[in-house]
C-alpha cells in the first residue's frame, strides 16, 4: 500500500492537493487526530482491505497532539509501515494574503495577528518539515501547476528532488524581479524592437522567435545557461532550497528574454527530477521597447 502524509503551512494548498489524490484514487482522509493515525494505517494496511492508495491530511487543527506526529512515525517506520511525507509551504505574505482573501481565522493565531499564528506554525512544523519526502513552495504556484507536480510523483511514479523551478523573462526598464535568485541579462542580442515589422509583436511570436534564435549567440547561451543550472540545481537542493526563480532580461521583457525564456522551458520542463513553470512578467506592459 501507498501511503502519503499532507501536511505543511495552513493555507498552502493542503486541501487541494489531498483533493486531486483522492480524485486520482487515493482513499483520503483529513485532520485526523495524531493518536489515531496508527490505528488507520493498520485498518488500511488490512490483508483484505481493498484500499492500495491513502493520504492522511495532519495539520496544527489537531491540537497539542501534533507534537506527538514525530513519534508516531517513528513506530511506523519501527513496525514496517512505509510512508511519505508532502510538506506544503508558502511565503508569509502569500499566506496573509490568502488569508485576508478567505476572512479566515489562523488557527494558532487566537486573539494576535495572522503573522504571529504563522509564526508559531512554522515553529510547531520546523521538525516535521526536516523530515518531509516532498517540499512544495505554492507561494508562486497556479492550482494546474501544483496537480501537475503531485500528478508526476504520486500518478506517474517520477522521481522529484523537491526544487520547483520558475523561468521568468522581465524588462530591466521596470526593475529586476524582487524574488529573483539568478538573473540572466540577454541583451548582448540585436533588439527585434528597431526593426518595424517585429516592434509591435513579442517573443510568443513566430517571427520575433526566429530572428533572436537566428544568432549563434543565442543558441550558445541557452546551452551553456542549461549546462550551468543542471549543476547549480543539485548543490542548491543539498543547501536545502526548494524554490527558484532564474530570471532572463531584456530592455523591456517583450521580445529576446521572452524568447530565450520560453527556450530554455522547453529545454528543461521535461526534466524528471525538477518541477517547472514560465512567467512572462512584462510582456502585457504599455509601450513595451525590447
Amino acid at each position: 500500500m501507498r501511503f502519503v502524509i499532507v501536511t505543511g503551512m495552513s493555507g498552502a494548498g493542503k486541501s487541494t492537493a489531498l483533493k486531486f489524490l483522492e480524485d486520482c484514487g487515493y482513499y483520503c482522509a483529513d485532520n485526523l487526530p495524531v493518536p489515531l493515525i496508527t490505528k488507520f494505517v493498520e485498518l488500511v494496511s488490512l490483508p483484505d482491505s481493498e484500499i492500495g492508495k491513502a493520504a492522511l491530511g495532519v495539520d496544527v487543527r489537531t491540537g497539542h497532539g501534533f507534537n506527538e506526529l514525530v513519534e508516531v512515525l517513528k513506530g511506523l517506520k519501527q513496525g514496517g509501515i512505509d510512508y511519505e511525507v508532502l510538506f506544503l509551504e508558502a511565503g508569509d505574505e502569500i499566506l496573509i494574503k490568502r488569508y485576508k482573501e478567505t476572512r479566515r481565522i489562523h488557527p494558532l493565531a487566537g486573539n494576535d495577528r495572522i503573522d504571529e499564528g504563522i509564526r508559531r506554525e512554522r515553529e510547531a512544523l520546523k521538525v516535521i518539515k526536516q523530515q518531509a519526502d516532498y517540499i512544495f513552495d505554492t507561494s508562486q504556484m497556479l492550482t494546474r501547476e501544483l496537480k501537475a507536480s503531485l500528478d508526476k510523483i504520486f500518478i506517474n511514479d517520477q522521481s522529484y528532488k523537491n526544487l520547483f523551478v520558475t523561468i521568468v523573462s522581465f524588462g530591466f526598464k521596470y526593475g529586476i524581479p524582487r524574488d529573483a535568485d539568478l538573473v540572466f541579462d540577454v541583451r548582448f542580442l540585436p533588439n527585434p524592437y528597431y526593426h518595424e515589422e517585429l516592434k509591435h509583436k513579442d517573443g510568443e511570436n513566430p517571427k520575433v522567435r526566429d530572428f533572436v534564435m537566428s544568432f549563434k549567440e543565442a543558441d550558445e547561451f541557452l546551452n551553456r545557461l542549461e549546462d550551468m543550472l543542471l549543476f547549480l540545481f543539485p548543490n542548491y537542493i543539498t543547501e536545502g532550497k526548494n524554490q527558484l526563480v532564474v530570471a532572463i532580461g531584456c530592455t523591456g521583457g517583450k521580445h529576446r528574454s521572452v524568447t530565450l525564456a520560453n527556450a530554455l522551458y522547453d529545454r528543461m520542463k521535461d526534466h524528471d527530477d525538477y518541477g517547472f513553470k514560465i512567467d512572462h512578467r512584462d510582456i502585457k506592459r504599455d509601450r513595451p521597447q525590447g
